[in-house]
Order: C-alpha cells, then structure tokens, then sequence
C-alpha cells in the first residue's frame, strides 16, 4: 500500500534505462525502447522559467514521486506525463521508510 497521493495521483509512462551496443560496438545507455512502465505519481513544482525573448528556453523542472517498487531508472530514462515528454535530471533518490512511505523522487525536465 502507498501513499494516498502516489495510489491516486497522476498517470505517467516510464522508461526504464537498458544497455544498448551502438554501431561502433560501444555499450551505450537508452531508454527502453520495448516501451514504457505505468505508473502512478505525485507531482510537486520545483522552479521553471519562461521564454521572455525570442531564443530562450523555458525551463519547467517538477519533482515526480512514485513508488519503490520502479526498477531500472537512471538519468538516462524518459518519462511521459502530463501530455509532454520529460528528461530525467537528477539522479533518482530512494526514500526508505515504512512500507506505505518508502518512495523514489525524481526530479524531470519538461523537453521543449
């Protein structure tokens, strides 16, 4: 059993992080491209920034929470929530504590 935000919140697709060797023979790190897990979470704003002037960026970073049980995600994993596609960028931090609240947040990055 999770948290009541994490059992309800919001659903998002995640690819986990598998080794892939490229054309040249090196061992590379990708998204899963068999597909995605489904999961539940729970989304908390971190900072964003808009676009003021023609060139800039908008930067949108929000914090994803979901439950312990995610295997495989790194920062080279992708997310999908909300309609957009998120980069990871922060490594993902496990927060262990009694069955109900032991979570991993991840912080992503909305692509532009």
């Amino acid at each position: 059993m999770s948290s009541h935000q994490r059992r309800r919140g919001v659903r998002a697709k995640v690819w986990k992080t598998v080794a892939h060797r490229d054309a040249r023979g090196n061992v590379v790190l990708v998204a899963d491209p068999t597909g995605p897990i489904d999961v539940r979470c729970a989304l908390i704003p971190q900072r964003s920034a808009r676009a003021e002037v023609p060139g800039q960026q908008m930067i949108n970073i929000t914090r994803m929470i979901v439950a312990a049980d995610l295997p495989d995600v790194t920062l080279w994993s992708r997310v999908e929530v909300l309609g957009a596609q998120w980069d990871i960028v922060t490594p993902p931090a496990y927060h262990h504590g009694t069955r109900k609240t032991r979570h991993w947040s991840i912080d992503i990055r909305e692509r532009p």
